[in-house]
């Protein structure tokens, strides 16, 4: 496994794992060049190994992404956007390694906060979240707007 920036020529094989892990909620190709473009940080993790999972197809490069998450920033404010993990590679860290690594960027960035939106019936990654200091504080009501699913407003303060 190998954690890496995300590049333009990952985008296409991010979409299959976009769409199985966030069904209608799923991010465009546009949306991931859009924030590419604005300077975002996004990572991946690639396994060169065999695939695992249903989304787990090889890129271009023999590799496959296995899981990839993202963070803006603007001024002291930063954003922990879109974290997903192919089923078949989840309870293997991949999350805690994401979630780790754009802490280190948002405080790279000299970020004073880090908030993010979690669904509310997702109970492995607020427990994640919790487990790195982020607490709850507010609630988007119909967020997810495909099924109507809330949101936690979570955010940690950084030191």
């Amino acid at each position: 496994m190998r954690l890496e920036r995300l590049r333009w020529w990952h985008i296409e094989d991010l979409l299959p794992i976009e769409r199985e892990v966030f069904g209608a909620e799923a991010w465009s190709p546009a949306m991931f060049w859009s924030e590419l473009a604005a300077g975002h940080h996004y990572l991946v993790v690639l396994d060169g190994g065999a695939a695992v999972g249903s989304s787990g197809d090889e890129g271009a490069s023999g590799e496959s992404v296995a899981a990839y998450g993202g963070l803006s920033s603007s001024g002291e404010d930063a954003w922990i956007n879109n974290i997903a993990v192919v089923p078949g590679y989840r309870r293997r860290g991949l999350g805690r390694l994401l979630v780790e690594a754009l802490l280190a960027e948002a405080a790279r960035r000299e970020a004073r906060r880090v908030a993010l939106e979690v669904a509310v019936d997702n109970g492995p990654a607020q427990r994640l979240y919790d487990a790195y200091g982020f607490k709850q504080i507010g609630l988007r009501r119909g967020y997810y707007q495909s099924t109507g699913t809330d949101a936690l407003v979570m955010i940690k303060e950084l030191s």
